[in-house]
């Protein structure tokens, strides 16, 4: 008999591990109160007598590995191989070098499935925490992240225009830029790991007095309420300001930048509400004016494609390329599957422009010795784009 895995004990030991996971998942893992379903795995590895299956897991549950690769060899036929290169999300899928390996399914642990194929059969395996927080703690910042709703969809219907210097102010302009409001509606968002709760917390939160909406985003996206690094494809004018059900800073910076909106942050781990400071955001968008400046003079640029199947836009690189062309530039197109400094900052160009992860730009500019930006700064470096549009995310839709 198939015994559940449902609640296997997997327990972090140390400080390093809990940092690890801080740092690459955002969430600290209390491992007793998540669900590991390894359940329909184990029968479909059974009914297909499959013999040798590839795991790959989050950075954050790495050193939960040996012992799923142990519970499912134990309840079948399969030898299981660890896919341990690093792995970042659903668009980091293993792909032809396990085909090559002989391997025959692909289980994809902790992330949902998204609009790519790797060339594998994958399974997508969920991972769930059984969080119950308060929304106590959040409601007065959500009050007055409505409030602030309300004054910019007063202005957004006065139709003001600016000069061009308010505008490269609006540029570095948190909640400045977003497209006008049409609503002041509340959108309830989260991480993979919380959305089963997101329904209940919609209705607790319309019983507290908001009018809230859980917003549906694109192909890439799986399940309502559901946000990526890469992808806040749900946001809709009618929504003013957000709440994130999540711990842990990278998604909801990505969704500020996006967006423009004030939002409100509930960690189902600690129980414990924040905001994302307007401040933080505004520094981020200053380092980002401040790269864009950097490439004013610059006459060649490397511009990256990620090899990776969920994030190679070789399209998006050749347009950049043929732009740069336009303006009497150099552009270099450099295909990578991992992209660090030691791998690109030896390239002679006076900068690079990443059509890889979106991410990368965003918060590892720092590391590179050379401008790291987006494409969408890059349009603005080159004059392609005004600054009255405002911060503009790299996506990938």
């Amino acid at each position: 008999m198939t015994k559940s895995y449902f609640s296997i004990d997997f327990t972090l030991k140390g400080e390093f591990i809990k940092e690890m996971s801080d740092r690459v998942q955002g969430e600290p893992m209390d491992m007793d109160r998540h669900d590991f379903e390894l359940d329909e795995l184990i029968e479909r590895i059974k009914s297909n007598d499959n013999r040798l299956v590839a795991l790959q897991v989050p950075e954050g549950l790495k050193m939960q590995a040996l012992d799923m690769m142990d519970a499912i060899e134990e309840e079948t036929s399969a030898k299981i191989i660890l896919a341990a290169d690093p792995c970042y999300g659903a668009c980091d899928l293993v792909h032809d070098k396990m085909q090559r390996m002989g391997v025959e399914l692909v289980a994809h642990m902790g992330h949902s499935q998204m609009n790519i194929d790797s060339g594998m059969p994958t399974q997508f395996i969920n991972v769930t925490y059984e969080g119950d927080p308060a929304i106590d703690p959040v409601l007065p910042i959500l009050a007055q992240h409505h409030a602030i709703a309300e004054q910019r969809l007063a202005e957004a219907q006065s139709g003001q225009s600016v000069d061009s210097e308010e505008a490269q102010e609006r540029f570095l302009d948190a909640v400045g830029r977003v497209a006008p409001l049409t609503g002041t509606k509340l959108g309830l968002v989260g991480s993979i790991q919380h959305l089963h709760l997101i329904f209940d917390y919609k209705e607790r939160l319309e019983a507290a007095g908001f009018e809230v909406e859980v917003p549906v985003g694109g192909a890439r996206l799986t399940f309502p309420g559901q946000v990526l690094g890469c992808n806040y494809s749900g946001d809709q004018d009618d929504i003013g300001h957000y709440l994130f059900l999540g711990s842990g800073d990278f998604h909801p910076i990505g969704l500020v930048l996006h967006t423009g909106k004030p939002l409100a942050m509930l960690d189902p781990y600690s129980g414990d509400a924040e905001e994302m400071s307007f401040e933080r955001i505004e520094r981020i968008l200053r380092q980002r004016f401040g790269l864009i400046m950097a490439c004013d003079k610059a006459q060649s640029f490397g511009i990256l494609i990620g090899e990776k199947p969920g994030q190679m836009r070789r399209t998006l690189a050749l347009r950049m390329k043929k732009m740069l062309e336009k303006h009497g530039k150099k552009g270099y197109l450099l295909a990578l599957e991992h992209i660090g400094p030691e791998l690109i900052d030896f390239y002679p160009v006076d900068a690079f422009v990443n059509t890889a992860c979106p991410r990368i730009a965003i918060d590892d500019s720092v590391r590179y010795a050379k401008p790291l930006i987006t494409p969408f700064e890059l349009e603005v470096a080159l004059g392609e784009k005004q600054w009255e549009t405002g911060y503009q995310f790299d996506e990938i839709p």
